[in-house]
């Protein structure tokens, strides 16, 4: 959710454009710049009914001609003290109460005033259509108030003319205030529009990189707790082992155990950081080059591998290639420990610039289709690799082939010099 920028004086502005905008209401508040505006416009109407009164009352009027009865000198001012009062309730119902008092418009001098800023107000709230239909009617009218009270020394085109003039300068003067009022509001749509977007932009980019941390600690910690179950593994069948190898396999069981929950507490520090919270900086990722130290640790763990390297030029190997590499090299070592112990694992990796990187792992499929029960899979690891080689633009490959062994076998894309 976005909140619109509030301005220093938002007592000055309009309902229609009070920040923040209360949607959930069909009229706008009035705001302290309406309530100022509404107050002035009711009194300026009625000091102009007070002085059209006045002068039909006198014996040479000079604003319109002189009624011949009294009683229409005093209709006429109530007809303008009514108006005056409909401009209390103008901005709620603004079409409904200039159609009711569009009949004064035919013979009220004493409403002419309050009858204008009526209409002003039906411009600007609503689409143009319902003003220049109002402003239709309004024409109509005015020809019959030439008519009905006719100026004695002025022709009655003329009259009707002015009458012509008045509306269509109300009317281009609404119209102004409400292209004007309608680009505040859209301006200001879209600022909130672009903040909401960037604020999801920041949102995706922020789960993006928590998801992949989260997929770099996966692929981490299987490794390790495959070691782990391994060693404690090779213990718990040989009780009898001498006491060198016990304290051996210990210290790896220690290491690998201490690793597993370093690398546990990175992820979890990971999804749990704010984001106005200082980035620890990130440890170094693994490369290529790492790869050797990756197989002797599976070899120490008592893992047969056979590893053959046939990379040209790996200096120039892209860090993002060699990592992915490296990932999935020890995911495949990861799964041959679990579901095939005891299986001799054969890794490769061949490739060069321009030719792309190759990645194979092979194991025997276990005899009878026994795995390692004490090393359970969520079966998630094979789908990380899977994005991880999609997003990198390569290919993958996994499942038992004609030869009856497991192959994992990845092609990344290596882009000439």
């Amino acid at each position: 959710m976005t909140s619109a920028v509030v301005p220093d004086h938002p007592w000055l502005l309009p309902g229609a454009l009070s920040v923040p905008v209360d949607r959930a209401r069909p009229h706008p508040r009035r705001t302290t710049r309406d309530w100022i505006v509404d107050g002035v416009a009711f009194l300026l109407s009625l000091f102009w009914v007070l002085v059209v009164t006045g002068d039909a009352t006198a014996p040479d009027p000079e604003l319109a001609p002189r009624l011949p009865y009294d009683w229409m000198i005093a209709a006429d001012g109530l007809v303008g003290l009514l108006c005056c009062g409909m401009l209390w309730v103008r901005r709620r119902w603004p079409v409904g109460v200039a159609v009711a008092s569009l009949p004064f418009t035919a013979f009220s001098m004493a409403g002419a005033f309050p009858l204008l800023i009526l209409y002003f107000t039906v411009v600007v709230h609503r689409r143009t259509a319902v003003a220049l239909a109002i402003t239709a009617a309004g024409l109509c009218t005015n020809f019959a108030f030439a008519y009905l009270r006719p100026e004695p020394d002025m022709p009655y085109w003329v009259s009707t003319a002015w009458g012509v003039v008045i509306s269509v300068t109300v009317l281009a003067w609404g119209m102004f205030v409400r292209a004007r009022r309608q680009l505040v509001v859209s301006l200001r749509e879209r600022a909130e529009r672009a903040e909401a977007e960037q604020q999801l932009r920041v949102a995706q980019a922020r789960q993006l990189e928590r998801t992949r941390i989260a997929r770099e600690m996966h692929d981490v910690l299987a490794h390790r707790i495959s070691l782990l179950s391994l060693h404690a593994g090779a213990l718990e069948f040989r009780p009898d082992a001498p006491a060198e190898e016990v304290a051996k396999a210990a210290g790896v069981i220690r290491g690998s155990a201490h690793a597993a929950l370093q690398d546990l507490r990175e992820v979890i520090g990971v999804l749990r950081a704010e984001t106005d919270a200082e980035e620890e900086p990130e440890r170094p990722q693994p490369t290529l080059a790492d790869l050797p130290a990756l197989i002797q640790e599976s070899r120490a763990a008592g893992v047969r591998v056979n590893a053959t390297d046939l990379v040209a030029a790996p200096e120039s190997l892209p860090a993002a290639v060699g990592r992915s590499a490296y990932r999935i090299v020890q995911e495949g070592l990861t799964n041959a420990r679990k579901h095939a112990p005891g299986a001799v694992v054969t890794v490769g990796v061949s490739g060069g610039p321009g030719a792309g990187l190759t990645v194979e792992i092979r194991n025997r499929w276990p005899i009878g289709g026994v795995t390692d029960a004490e090393i359970p899979g969520a079966g998630t690891g094979l789908v990380g690799i899977s994005e991880r080689v999609t997003l990198a633009g390569g290919r993958l490959e996994y499942g038992r082939d004609d030869a009856g062994d497991f192959r994992l076998a990845a092609w990344l894309p290596w882009p000439a010099a």
